[in-house]
C-alpha cells in the first residue's frame, strides 16, 4: 500500500503533517475521536438503511459487528450470552 494518497503531492503531505505535528497532543487526540464517531454514525445510518426492521439493540450489535469483525462479535456474544 502507498502511504501518499494518489490524489496528493509529496510537498502537500509533508505540510499536512507539519500543521498537524503543531496542533499538539491534544487536538489531534480530539479530531481522532471525532473522525471515529463520524464513522460510526454513518455505520449506523447504513445500517439503518439497510435494515429499516431493526429496533435499536440490533442496530447497535449490527454496527458493532461490522466494526469490530465475525470473529469477535461471535466471541463476544458468546461471552455475554447475548442473542443477535
Amino acid at each position: 500500500m502507498n502511504a501518499i494518497p494518489s490524489d496528493t503531492t509529496l510537498e502537500a503531505l509533508k505540510k499536512q503533517f507539519e500543521i498537524l505535528r503543531k496542533l499538539g497532543f491534544e487536538v489531534r487526540l480530539k479530531m481522532a475521536f471525532e473522525m471515529s464517531d463520524n464513522l460510526r454514525y454513518a455505520v449506523e445510518a447504513g445500517v439503518r438503511y439497510r435494515h429499516p426492521e431493526f429496533n435499536e439493540k440490533k442496530v447497535n450489535l449490527e454496527v458493532m459487528r461490522l466494526m469490530i469483525g465475525d470473529r469477535l462479535f461471535k466471541r463476544m456474544l458468546k461471552d455475554t450470552g447475548e442473542c443477535f
